[in-house]
């Protein structure tokens, strides 16, 4: 039997990126009330704003709208078959901005341009950064976001390709921050938000252990990545790596701390934009995940009772982690899997 491979897709490889390229990736999804009630059933998130449909209400909203973090997944999703299908690991995040509220029944296109390449002297890959942007079906921007992902040379050696990095910034400011038109916090509910804290008890430094832990089952993290339709090989193929191990989409290490952080942020109700993100060592099926919070920066947004906090969540294997993220010469802990920047919004007073 003679198989013919010109009719699949290997995927691109790092030589098949050029700054500049614009790629309109296939297949838009439309996000359901199913989507919203698998994303509870894989993560232990309890935020009311996503839960139920009286308070999104009662906060000027017309339903429940998608956790923020279900349109994040989605848009990454789609653009794993022409970014990342050859990736090693997912490196970062930045600039990633929020800018309206999307609801079941919608449905998602998603774009990319290729910003910046940079290929690494082992020879073997290279850096490939991305701007991606999310789109509703009536063509307003949901979200938009910078990447950058390892991805494997075509073929083996370092070529005399000079590097092109893009500029990021290390936050968004105030102004950039997209407030949902009709968010309304004056008539928040504490009791069915679950705690009374607003953004006037917390205070820039502030530290906060989240205690509980959550160990990632095999059947978990596959079944996450198959739902955001994320194909990238090293999620999925034993042999995709030289350790045979499956390695666990970093997305799903973001959900499953962004969960685990309601307890002692039961009020932060929306990411509103991502500041950055790494991933700083791999995850695999049986590790326990706990996490802890920095407030990093408070903004007032002098609007409905509205206001933001900047936040560093950090997500660690060890259980006794101290709240400690690196060694002495600046390098991860091992056991530091997450580093995440973002901001959210919060009630300003209650």
């Amino acid at each position: 039997m003679n198989l013919n491979n010109s009719d699949t897709n290997s995927g691109r490889f790092f030589e098949d990126y050029a700054v500049g390229d614009l790629i309109a990736h296939a297949t838009p999804r439309t996000l359901t009330e199913a989507d919203a009630s698998l994303y509870i059933s894989l993560y232990p998130t309890r935020f009311a704003l996503q839960s139920s449909k009286e308070f999104a209400k009662n906060c000027g909203l017309k339903d429940r709208p998608l956790d923020d973090l279900i349109v994040f997944h989605t848009v990454f999703g789609k653009t794993v078959p022409d970014i990342s299908i050859n990736a090693v690991a997912n490196l970062g995040y930045a600039e990633g901005k929020f800018s309206n509220t999307v609801f079941a029944g919608e449905t998602i296109s998603v774009t990319s341009e290729i910003i910046g390449l940079k290929q690494n002297s082992n020879g073997k890959t290279g850096i490939v950064y991305v701007n991606t942007r999310g789109k509703n079906s009536t063509g307003e921007t949901i979200l938009e976001y910078k990447r950058w992902v390892m991805v494997r040379k075509r073929f083996l050696g370092v070529k005399d390709i000079p590097s092109n990095l893009p500029h990021l910034k290390t936050s968004l400011d105030g102004s950039e921050l997209n407030i949902p038109e009709k968010l309304d916090f004056t008539k928040y509910d504490t009791n069915a938000a679950g705690s009374k804290k607003s953004f006037n008890d917390y205070r820039v430094g502030q530290l906060i252990d989240h205690i509980d832990g959550n160990t990632i089952c095999e059947a978990d993290h596959l079944f996450a990545t198959r739902l955001w339709q994320n194909n990238s090989k090293v999620h999925f193929d034993i042999n995709a790596r030289e350790d045979r191990k499956r390695l666990v989409y970093g997305g799903h290490v973001i959900s499953l701390v962004r969960a685990l952080s309601f307890n002692g942020l039961e009020n932060a109700q929306m990411i509103i934009g991502i500041n950055g993100g790494t991933h700083a060592n791999p995850v695999f099926a049986n590790d326990t995940i706990y996490c802890w919070s920095e407030v990093l920066d408070k903004i007032d947004l002098n609007i409905r009772n509205i206001a933001a906090l900047r936040l560093r969540t950090v997500g660690a294997k060890d259980k006794n982690h101290s709240m400690i993220v690196a060694s002495g010469d600046g390098k991860y802990l091992p056991s530091i899997v997450l580093d995440f920047d973002y901001w959210v919004l919060i009630p300003k007073g209650l």
